[in-house]
């Protein structure tokens, strides 16, 4: 079960990735927050590349390690989401603050996915046991 998810979500990951790179990239670009100092094209564009690199290591790379990355990444991005929220910003079909207020509480769960599906979560417990 947990070997699936794994690769359902590097699927997922790559998938955006390679959306923020060819036919998304305006809509991600309305989820990059005013307040981040860089380019926002260039902000969505390497983006994109981290998840496109990201799915890929869910699907080749079975370490615990790499579900840390990955829920570290679901959090770098949260900002921007809330961001979206705040600023009542439409994208990706997303035109109502309860539909951006419901996109917000699956951010928590693909966090949680990305440390289950890659024991993250069992491996830490595990070895803080033994010490």
């Amino acid at each position: 079960m947990k070997a699936i998810a794994r690769l359902l979500l590097g699927a997922f990951l790559m998938f955006a990735g390679f959306s923020h790179l060819f036919w998304a990239r305006t809509e991600f670009a309305a989820q990059v927050p005013t307040w981040v100092p860089l380019d926002t094209d260039f902000v969505v564009l390497a983006s994109g590349v981290v998840e496109i690199a990201l799915g890929l290591a869910l699907v080749f790379v079975r370490r615990p390690a790499v579900g840390w990355i990955v829920a570290a990444f679901f959090v770098a991005v949260f900002p921007g989401n809330i961001s979206q929220f705040l600023t009542h910003t439409d994208a990706f079909g997303l035109d109502t603050d309860a539909a951006r207020g419901i996109r917000l509480l699956f951010q928590p769960l693909l966090i949680v996915w990305a440390l289950w599906c890659t024991d993250a979560i069992g491996r830490h417990r595990r070895v803080a046991s033994r010490s």
